[in-house]
């Protein structure tokens, strides 16, 4: 089975948005923002999954990507 990969660390970048103001605008603790950042979930819910696409003005697929095994 293959996994997901978080790129939030990468559309971050792409957007010169810190993880503090991104923390603000989203309504997440900065704690939980950067374990999700650092790719240490396992889930992510719809709601901050649309609010860090409105946030970063970006598409789901944007922030998740799928890897299949062997890659």
């Amino acid at each position: 089975m293959g996994k997901i990969i978080l790129r939030l660390d990468r559309v971050m970048a792409d957007r010169k948005i810190g993880l503090n103001e991104l923390s603000e605008k989203v309504g997440v603790a900065n704690v939980n923002l950067s374990k999700l950042k650092n790719g240490h979930v396992s889930a992510v819910r719809f709601s901050t999954l649309e609010a860090l696409c409105e946030a970063l003005n970006c598409q789901p697929g944007d922030i998740l990507e799928y890897q299949p095994d062997g890659e």
